[in-house]
């Protein structure tokens, strides 16, 4: 009798097991930065829980967390970086981080509060940069190709201020955290912002930058998973999902200034 209970127990906690396994691999835990990716994210919920997929949305507000947090198996996917960023991040880091798919780009742009434009900067004008390594190298680039700087050829898109042979207006350069850039806008005379931090500023690329950058960047934001899930039936949906035509809608209506450019 007391076998027969212990099987009936085995058996109901092996169900409940299977079961709540199913459930929870049903749910798809992506970490996003707040705009545009969550709100892209947010957007097909719908269209993902059609196909049975519970879509668990997190915010971060930085550009580390949520790396650490996919290597560690926190979340299934990230939506928040561009490609040169998750590559530099494997290398500094021994990560395994992989490209799902690209969706979008955000233009980085020179902003100001101060001038109204690139030849209004002075001698001894100090531009704020992000410090992070690529974003700082694409500020730099974006700086150069507005004849503002001039960098070593060697240097790519890791450039930092050190490689820099040519500054005919002696600039001076502040690396800061990139989130923090919009705040300090005030307190320079410039700043290099990544759009998803210039957007929830309030900051158009194509009405306030003073330089922008083109269509044609490299600088793809992309679903990043972990090696090996690239595959996997949800990050497929989950792709498949931001880069339809209602994405494509929403980009268009909502950031009609080309702060977020669709790359599908």
């Amino acid at each position: 009798m007391k076998n027969k209970i212990l099987f009936v127990v085995l058996a109901l906690a092996m169900l409940c097991f299977v079961g709540c396994s199913k459930k929870d691999s049903n749910v798809l835990t992506v970490g996003a930065t707040p705009e545009p990716h969550a709100a892209m994210l947010k957007l097909v919920e719908d269209n993902l829980a059609e196909e049975g997929i519970t879509l668990k949305v997190i915010d971060f507000t930085d550009y580390v967390t949520p790396n650490e947090a996919l290597e560690g198996g926190q979340l299934d996917a990230n939506f928040f970086q561009h490609l040169p960023y998750m590559d530099s991040f494997n290398a500094e880091r021994g990560y395994h981080l992989v490209n799902a798919g690209g969706i979008h780009i955000e233009p980085v742009a020179l902003y100001s509060k101060k001038i109204s434009s690139v030849d209004e900067i002075k001698d001894g004008a100090t531009i704020a940069i992000p410090n992070d390594p690529t974003n700082e190298g694409r500020a730099l680039l974006l700086l150069q190709s507005a004849g503002l700087i001039k960098l070593d050829e060697n240097a790519g898109i890791t450039a930092t201020p050190q490689n820099i042979v040519e500054n005919p207006k002696n600039i001076k350069f502040h690396e800061i955290e990139a989130a923090s850039l919009p705040r300090v806008l005030l307190d320079v005379d410039a700043a290099v912002i990544n759009g998803n931090y210039a957007i929830p500023a309030g900051l158009s690329a194509n009405t306030d930058g003073l330089v922008v950058e083109g269509a044609d960047s490299p600088y793809v934001n992309i679903i990043a998973v972990k090696e090996g899930n690239e595959t996997s039936e949800k990050i497929v949906a989950l792709v498949k999902a931001l880069q339809s035509e209602e994405v494509a809608e929403f980009i268009a209506e909502k950031y009609p200034n080309g702060e977020v450019v669709k790359v599908f």
